[in-house]
């Protein structure tokens, strides 16, 4: 069954409450009506029995059967005296009007106070309004009862109700065109956005939906949208650019794995010959993996799949490790290395391993772009809470306007240079991305001809001090050298 739209259903709810509230209007606006009818024909009955209590006073000396008689002849209100009865004591009647010798009323009890009693009653298919009252005439006691006829009143509201009735339909299908009108002016914009939708695809993600000047909740979802469009463009674009960086990147080695291959394959060659080609395709199976490793380990992070070992660790006994690493690393190529390194312990909550790649990528990039004999120096300190680690190099430098970029994926400075020292573009992608999820940052300063600095800012969790006198220490804490 095909559900019905969201303007037709609006339709049919502003249809159904605006019944709810035309009925209630009407049957409260008609019980008002006759709970003033009613409060008139009681005021006429009141004051009609005040004045037949101010009458019997005045004759409370006059006997039975001369009240009778001046009831029958001298006492006139208006039209009253048809409907009125009057009884004794002893229930007797007194006087009773002629149209209720045909329609008697039966008796009642009323108020021994004297508190009026009002009743409807219907007599001769007429209705009347009717008065019951105890009054005192001296020392006599009077049961009263006093009646007002109601057929005007019950035309006026049985008009009322005809005209409710009568109403009601028109203002129903009214409203039923003013709710479908209303309902699909205010659904217009959602057809428009979903016009606007149904026309972009992954080929003209630059679209936008319309901007809604509406300033209500279809603005807002309107903008929102047109928000996450952005964010969903920016990422296509940063998926199609890695698989384009990915595909040339792994294409060169492959091509020059193949080329080597081929090459030996051409024709016999000695042991010798053979070596170099198994060697030189070794090297690029090597750099091969490595650019696969780097490339699984952005699509664990971009999906969310890698999680960290978190827990509480030593980040200088870390360092130390990386150090005399790098240590050998250095004397190979000539470089000096220098570690300055506090003797007390930095804890913080972190995975060790993690931590240990952002280093060594840090460390790998300093001794690749650091001509010899230059230097790199591996310092870490507690700045105000934070755990700060340095890497520091006297390189060529970065241009300004690449330092902004340096952080990018497959973005390599010195691009002819990066290849031939076997880089990606990759690393320190990786190490930004294993920083923020420390919840930490990672900076650069460089200049042109005079080094650059990283430096990874990380929350700290027990900072000890309580180490050697600064006096006795370089800059920074322990010094070790290696050249």
């Amino acid at each position: 069954m095909k559900r019905l739209s969201i303007g037709s259903r609006l339709t049919l709810w502003y249809l159904a409450i605006f019944l709810l509230a035309e009925l209630i209007f009407g049957v409260g606006m008609w019980f008002i009506l006759r709970q003033n009818v009613y409060d008139i024909a009681d005021q006429v009955l009141k004051d009609q029995a005040s004045d037949l209590e101010r009458f019997l006073q005045a004759r409370q000396d006059v006997s039975t059967p001369e009240l009778e008689a001046e009831l029958s002849e001298d006492y006139k209100i208006e039209s009253s005296e048809d409907y009125l009865q009057i009884s004794d004591a002893d229930g007797d009647s007194i006087y009773r009007s002629r149209f209720l010798e045909d329609y008697p009323l039966p008796p009642v009890p009323v108020d021994p106070q004297g508190k009026p009693r009002y009743e409807n009653r219907k007599l001769g298919h007429r209705s009347f309004r009717f008065i019951s009252k105890r009054m005192l005439a001296g020392k006599r006691v009077y049961t009263v009862q006093l009646g007002h006829p109601m057929h005007e009143e019950i035309e006026t509201l049985d008009d009322f109700r005809k005209y409710l009735l009568g109403f009601a339909p028109i203002l129903l299908l009214g409203a039923s065109g003013v709710g479908y009108w209303l309902s699909h002016r205010a659904l217009a914009p959602v057809d428009a956005l979903a016009r606007t939708a149904r026309t972009i695809s992954g080929h003209n993600l630059s679209s936008r939906l319309e901007t809604l000047t509406t300033g209500d909740e279809l603005q807002r979802l309107s903008d929102t949208l047109n928000e996450m469009l952005a964010r969903i463009e920016s990422a296509f674009l940063r998926i199609t650019e890695f698989t384009a960086d990915a595909s040339h990147e792994l294409r060169t080695p492959i091509a020059l794995i193949h080329t080597e291959a081929e090459l030996a394959l051409r024709r016999s060659r000695d042991e010798s010959e053979y070596r170099d080609a198994l060697q030189h395709i070794l090297v690029e199976s090597d750099r091969t993996a490595k650019l696969i490793e780097e490339l699984l380990a952005l699509a664990r992070a971009d999906s969310g799949g890698e999680a960290l070992n978190i827990q509480s660790l030593d980040l200088v006994t870390l360092l130390r490790e990386s150090a005399s690493k790098w240590a050998q690393v250095a004397s190979l190529r000539n470089l000096q290395f220098e570690d300055r390194l506090p003797a007390a312990p930095l804890t913080l909550m972190a995975d060790g391993s993690a931590l240990r790649r952002v280093i060594d990528i840090l460390l790998d990039n300093a001794f690749k772009y650091t001509p010899v004999p230059g230097k790199v120096t591996l310092s870490a300190e507690e700045i105000n809470g934070r755990v700060v680690v340095s890497v520091q190099d006297t390189g060529g430098g970065i241009a300004p306007e690449d330092q902004a970029r340096i952080f990018e994926r497959f973005y390599r400075v010195d691009k002819a240079r990066s290849r031939e020292l076997g880089g990606a573009g990759l690393g320190l992608a990786i190490a930004q991305w294993i920083v923020h999820l420390h919840k930490g940052s990672i900076t650069v300063k460089s200049e042109l001809g005079r080094g650059s600095l990283f430096q990874v800012n990380l929350p700290a969790v027990v900072l000890v001090s309580a180490a050697a006198p600064p006096s006795k220490l370089n800059p920074g804490g322990e010094k070790r050298s290696s050249h």
